[in-house]
């Protein structure tokens, strides 16, 4: 049985990737900071931690966790995120660093401690945005977001190359506008095409599978522009 590590699961995809994994029994370790929700649906072989991505003491449960009941880690998703929409004149080196936390610094230290227990078939995705890919339709309000987005992006790339030789592998999947909660805080009244479900599925097959045919890639997924 495969065992699977999921970020911002309180809501959204990160809430249907679960779902997707438990009813695929396979073992799941859901990291959030409000798990409660999660917690109440009391789905088949998922723990659910409360952990902050900001927080270097939180890591430490996620180690304790994983030392006493895991061997190893198959699937890493790096789904958590923090979205800002402010005009960048009143954006302040507290939002950037904020952002920053959550969207890069964050991703990386979970990555980097969970590492020793991935093996060469092991598989880590990150979820970036298509504000993140070089060339794509940029938005005002998201300097924060989307640059951090295309430096999750770059990270990836290195840390496939860095690790090609032993594994994991390393993709990052770069999504379009999905119907969530944290789109509607940021875009009240914009309806995406995609639902989070349906968006959760793609990712769910991807985080399976993806590794045997990509390294190192970006993979652009949005039916739209934005």
């Amino acid at each position: 049985m495969k065992n699977i590590v999921i970020t911002g699961t309180s809501r959204g995809i990160g809430l249907e990737l679960v779902k997707l994994f438990s009813n695929a029994d396979y073992n799941v370790l859901a990291l959030s900071r409000n798990f409660e929700p999660l917690d109440s649906l009391n789905l088949k072989n998922v723990t659910a931690l409360s952990f902050d991505l900001t927080k270097e003491k939180d890591y430490n449960l996620v180690l304790d966790f994983i030392n006493k009941n895991w061997e190893q880690v198959n699937v890493l998703i790096n789904n958590a995120g923090a979205l800002l929409n402010k005009a960048f004149s009143e954006t302040t080196f507290k939002d950037f660093e904020n952002i920053y936390k959550t969207n890069v610094f964050g991703v990386s230290e979970l990555t980097r401690v969970l590492l020793p227990f991935m093996n060469e078939d092991s598989h880590v995705v990150n979820i970036s945005s298509m504000g993140g890919i070089q060339g794509s339709m940029k938005f005002p309000g998201l300097a924060a977001y989307s640059s951090s987005k295309g430096a999750l992006i770059t990270l990836t790339e290195l840390l496939a190359e860095e690790y090609k030789e032993t594994g994991p592998s390393f993709n990052v999947l770069a999504l379009g506008a999905v119907q969530t909660e944290m789109l509607k805080e940021a875009f009240p009244g914009y309806e995406a095409s995609i639902k989070a479900k349906e968006m959760a599925g793609y990712i769910f097959n991807f985080a399976l599978n993806g590794h045997q045919f990509y390294n190192g890639k970006v993979l652009q997924v949005s039916s739209s522009t934005p």
